[in-house]
């Protein structure tokens, strides 16, 4: 059986639409599944669409979260109420094409145990959002040495990869790089983000910054190098600066004033506080996590 996980934040317009999409594509393809909608703590009548949905359908399951986890604990409440052999993620927008769900069940059938969906092309993007994916996803490749440039959360995992995500015991997850650090047998099937036909993203900028400064600290060491190389370059620029100071006092030519001296102190000190700032940031991420608090916490569920 496939189950697919469907993780939803106020999208009570799509609710019915989605059901019935993949209800019919999949029918269609005669694939045994379950839809597993998980309510990420909606504030709109999402959870009552799902429910009236899953009283007239035994295929159709929800996870209810106490209140909005955000979309990873969302994909890992809904992996952990999977049932079936095989697990999608797809979104609950139809961005993620139902008939490539076909495509990757295909290839599970086939021997692959994690199908990555890759995207074809990103859909309509502003220039700004376009660079500073681009920019996310090469910092992200770079710190788990695999290629991320065109990943997406549209997936397929055989059982034994969702059993081995589960294992993962910390707080913050991202579920595009645990499932490439997962390994097992691997493939790809190419898509097109489709348009939204209701309502519009719920990730503004701001959230999409927040997104990828969080998981870049909890996947990569890359800042607190920024941090060292800053150094070693305050460093450089200090010899320097002493060497021309120097050569100017036995010149009997020495630089007179304090604008130098107060120019090099906010310099340096810009630089040493921006590095205590990302030190910061990374403990209070060590701190999130031996705190072993639980992602979610589950309101209602069937």
């Amino acid at each position: 059986m496939l189950s697919v996980v469907i993780p939803s934040y106020n999208e009570e317009n799509l609710i019915n639409n989605t059901a019935g999409t993949l209800k019919q594509v999949l029918t269609g393809a005669d694939i045994d599944y379950e839809l597993v909608f998980v309510n990420d703590g909606s504030s709109d009548n999402t959870q009552q669409r799902i429910e009236d949905l899953s009283d007239n359908d035994p295929k159709i399951r929800f996870v209810c979260f106490s209140r909005n986890f955000g979309k990873e604990a969302a994909i890992f409440a809904g992996l952990a109420a999977a049932k079936g052999e095989c697990v999608a993620v797809m979104d609950c927008d139809l961005q993620h094409p139902p008939a490539t769900l076909v495509e990757m069940y295909g290839e599970w059938r086939k021997g692959y145990e994690v199908v990555e969906g890759v995207k074809r092309s990103r859909g309509e993007e502003s220039g700004a959002h376009r660079f500073s994916a681009g920019t996310f996803y090469r910092l992200m490749s770079k710190a788990t040495g695999m290629d991320m440039s065109r990943a997406s959360d549209f997936k397929l995992l055989d059982r034994k990869a969702v059993d081995a995500l589960l294992s993962f015991p910390e707080y913050h997850v991202f579920f595009r790089a645990l499932s490439s650090l997962v390994g097992f047998k691997k493939t790809s099937v190419d898509f097109d983000v489709a348009e939204r036909t209701e309502g519009e993203s719920k990730w503004s900028t701001a959230s999409l910054i927040k997104y990828a400064l969080n998981n870049i600290v909890e996947y990569s060491a890359f800042p607190l190098h920024i941090v060292t190389w800053a150094g070693v370059f305050t460093l450089i620029v200090s010899v320097l600066l002493g060497i021309e100071t120097l050569v100017r006092y036995f010149a009997g030519n020495s630089a007179e004033g304090f604008t130098t001296v107060i120019l090099l102190q906010l310099f340096t000190g810009s630089i040493i506080m921006i590095g205590i700032g990302i030190l910061g940031f990374y403990l209070s991420k060590v701190y999130d996590e031996v705190k072993r608090r639980p992602r979610y916490i589950i309101s209602k569920m069937n």
